[in-house]
C-alpha cells in the first residue's frame, strides 16, 4: 500500500501557512458562482487564508477581484471585524479613512483635497485575476502564471454534455468542520469508506458498497440500482434529465475534483457542488449548493427536498467521520497512514500537495 502524506501536513499549523503561500495565494481557486451578481455593484467579500478579497461587478457587467484595502493609506474597504460577506454598491466605494473613492470597475474617482492624477493605474484598486468556466468564478492571487484554461486540463471535455454554465442554484448552505481540508477531499476520492458510513447512499449505487468501492467506473459513470437514476432516497424524480445528455450521464453517477478546492457530483437532473474554504489547519468552511436547470426552478411545483434529503444525510455522515479522522491524527502516536488499492485516486490530492509545495525536490 501507498503511504499519506505525513501527519504534520494534517495538524501543523506551519505546513497550513505552506499551503497557504503556495497554493491558496498562487493556484486558482473557486470562489463563487456567476449567478451571484446580479446588479453592478454587487459584492462578495472572500477570505482566502488571511488574504480579503472583493469580488465585484462592474458598471459595464464584468467581474473583478480587488484586494480589500484603499491605494492611499491601505485602509480596509469594506471591515472584515463587522463581516458583511455581501452586499450591493450602489454608485462608488468610499474609504472609510480619507474618503478615497473608486468607481465600480475599481478605478479612482476622488482623493479629497489632493491634485492627482486620477487616469494612473497605481491609484486605482489592486487587482487579481478572475476567470470563470461552467458558471464558476474562480481567482487567482498572485502572478498570473497559467491561465484557467490550462489549470483545468481535461475537466471541461469530460463534462462538456452538462450545462453547468447555466445551472441555477436550488440549495445553497454552509457546513463547519472541524479537519483539515485535504481530509475531506481524500474522504471524496474514494468509496472505501462507503458501505460502513453510508448506508442510505449505498441503497442508492450499491456499486459503492460492492468489494469495498473497488473498480469503480468512474470514466462512464457509477450505476444505480435498478429502476433509479439519480440521487434522493428513492433513486428517482419528476425532473426532466438535462438536454443533451449521453446514454450513460442520463442514467448513472459521476463525479469529478477540480483541486484545490472544488468538488462537483453529477446526477441526471442536478449537480451537487463543494466550495471548500480552508480556515486553519484544523478547521474548513464548505460552501455546498444543488444546482439545477432554470426551466426547472421556474415550475411551481418545484421542490428540492428530494436531493436535499440525502445530501445532507451523506455530508453529515462525510463530515462526522472527517472529523473522528482530524482527531486520530491529533495523536502522537500517528505518523502517517496508507492508501488501500480501491483509495488510488487519493494519490492524486497527495501528488498534488507534494508538487506545490515542492516536497520531492
Amino acid at each position: 500500500m501507498r503511504s499519506t502524506l505525513q501527519r504534520e501536513y494534517y495538524v501543523e499549523r506551519e505546513w497550513f501557512d505552506k499551503e497557504s503561500k503556495n497554493i491558496f495565494h498562487s493556484d486558482w481557486i473557486c470562489v463563487a458562482r456567476i449567478e451571484d451578481f446580479h446588479a453592478a455593484g454587487d459584492f462578495k467579500l472572500i477570505d482566502i487564508s488571511g488574504q480579503s478579497i472583493i469580488i465585484l461587478k462592474g458598471s459595464d457587467d464584468l467581474i473583478r477581484g480587488f484586494y480589500n484595502f484603499c491605494r492611499h493609506r491601505g485602509c480596509e474597504l469594506i471591515d472584515t471585524k463587522n463581516i458583511t460577506e455581501e452586499g450591493n454598491f450602489r454608485h462608488s466605494i468610499r474609504c472609510p479613512y480619507h474618503s478615497w473613492t473608486y468607481d465600480l470597475n475599481g478605478r479612482l474617482l476622488n482623493a479629497p483635497h489632493i491634485d492627482i492624477n486620477k487616469n494612473d493605474d497605481q491609484f486605482h484598486l489592486k487587482q487579481i485575476y478572475v476567470e470563470s468556466w461552467g458558471g464558476f468564478l474562480f481567482i487567482k492571487i498572485g502572478q498570473q502564471g497559467e491561465s484557467l484554461k490550462k489549470h483545468l486540463n481535461e475537466v471541461p471535455e469530460l463534462l462538456k454534455r452538462y450545462p453547468l454554465k447555466n445551472l441555477e442554484s436550488g440549495i445553497k448552505m454552509t457546513y463547519e468542520v472541524n479537519c483539515n481540508w485535504k481530509v475531506i477531499l481524500e474522504n471524496y476520492n474514494e468509496c472505501y469508506h462507503c458501505a460502513g458510513v453510508h448506508p442510505e447512499l449505498c441503497e442508492i449505487v450499491p456499486a459503492f458498497r460492492k468489494n469495498g468501492g473497488s473498480n469503480l467506473d468512474w470514466e462512464n459513470g457509477v450505476p444505480h440500482k435498478e429502476g433509479a437514476n439519480t440521487f434522493t432516497m428513492s433513486g428517482t424524480t419528476t425532473r426532466k434529465p438535462f438536454p443533451g445528455l449521453n446514454e450513460y450521464e442520463q442514467d448513472r453517477h459521476f463525479g469529478q475534483a477540480v483541486y484545490p478546492n472544488l468538488l462537483i457530483s453529477l446526477a441526471m437532473d442536478h449537480v451537487a457542488v463543494f466550495i471548500i474554504k480552508p480556515i486553519n489547519e484544523k478547521n474548513t468552511e464548505i460552501e455546498f449548493r444543488i444546482l439545477f436547470h432554470p426551466s426547472e426552478i421556474s415550475k411551481d411545483n418545484f421542490d428540492p427536498s428530494d436531493t436535499l434529503e440525502l445530501w445532507d444525510i451523506t455530508n453529515k455522515q462525510d463530515w462526522d467521520i472527517c472529523e473522528k479522522v482530524q482527531r486520530g491524527m491529533n495523536s502522537k502516536g500517528f505518523e502517517q497512514g496508507y492508501y488501500a488499492e480501491m483509495e488510488d485516486e487519493n494519490l492524486d490530492v497527495k501528488n498534488y500537495i507534494e508538487v506545490k509545495l515542492n516536497l520531492n525536490n
